[in-house]
């Protein structure tokens, strides 16, 4: 088996010395978990349906945070995983300086990006698009022009706003969010006319509202974007042992039996499904996996 070697490289791991967060200069993240008996996987509070907190005991679920954990009873075994709330600001320098040993969160591969981490191959495509009120009659970005739009900070929509602003001559003011939740709550109150997001989160969020028949998502595709689980640059084996495991779900039809669970059926905290039907493009890379980053999609 593939992983083997992994499984005996962790065999003596004690759960014990649960302390050390940051992997030692010079150590492999495999050393650091055999030294520790824990992984830290990084998560995120409200990113539905990829990563996203339930109750009051902080239970962490979603699509990338299955997808961790089937990926770490391939590789690891036997180590102990603890999970961490991340933002979007923060995912990058946390998982950098290795306090995450890897990031479960929808978190788009770009060139930018992979000068801090590495990335595995990707296993989620999104497009961001924009959630509206469903009486708005908005149906393009181009109609809202000097309106206020919502984003959340740190998230690659910012940047794609401002393109699409210069390109067709558009003003898009927009306020950010801290999280999700508090970006869409601007829509949800008057403040802004438009979410802007990955089209998945957006769906997600709409979920589980108050009122999920009073939106929708409409507008271009500003981008699509490869999401992917992310950890240490500069961690060859590491990389290799996460993506042998990733490659052989997708050629057993374990992730796209993944996907229809949390993008078709129905899903916590609502148990309303998404209705978001893979693309084309996912089930391709399914079938010829790679960790192109973003600007390959723009290209």
């Amino acid at each position: 088996m593939k992983f083997v070697w992994a499984s005996i490289a962790l065999a003596a791991m004690l759960s014990t010395n649960a302390h050390a967060q940051t992997a030692p200069q010079g150590s492999s993240t495999f050393d650091k978990l055999q030294s520790s008996g824990k992984i830290v996987l990084g998560v995120r509070e409200s990113s539905a349906p990829m990563a996203y907190a339930l109750g009051a005991g902080q239970r962490y679920v979603g699509y990338h945070v299955e997808l961790c954990e089937k990926v770490l009873e391939r590789i690891a075994p036997k180590v102990k995983i603890e999970y961490m709330a991340l933002t979007a600001q923060n995912t990058m320098p946390l998982v950098e300086n290795g306090t995450v040993d890897m990031g479960c969160g929808p978190t788009t591969n770009n060139l930018a990006r992979q000068r801090q981490v590495a990335f595995a191959v990707t296993s989620y495509v999104s497009q961001v698009r924009m959630a509206v009120r469903a009486d708005s009659g908005i149906t393009s970005f181009k109609q809202l022009d000097g309106k206020q739009l919502a984003a959340s900070a740190g998230t690659t929509a910012v940047q794609l706003l401002r393109k699409f602003g210069k390109e067709n001559n558009v003003n898009l003011p927009t306020s950010l969010g801290k999280d999700h939740y508090e970006s869409f709550l601007m829509l949800e109150s008057g403040r802004a006319d438009a979410f802007v997001l990955d089209d998945n989160l957006l769906a997600g969020v709409i979920a589980s509202s108050k009122n999920p028949a009073g939106y929708k998502i409409v507008g271009e595709v500003l981008g699509s974007e490869p999401i992917a689980l992310l950890f240490r640059k500069d961690d060859p084996t590491f990389k290799r042992a996460v993506d042998g495991a990733l490659i052989d779900m997708m050629k057993a039809g374990e992730v796209e039996k993944l996907y229809d669970k949390w993008f078709m059926q129905p899903i916590p905290p609502t148990n309303k499904p998404l209705n978001l039907p893979m693309s084309e493009t996912l089930q391709q890379l399914l079938k010829q996996p790679n960790d192109k980053p973003l600007e390959a999609y723009a290209g």
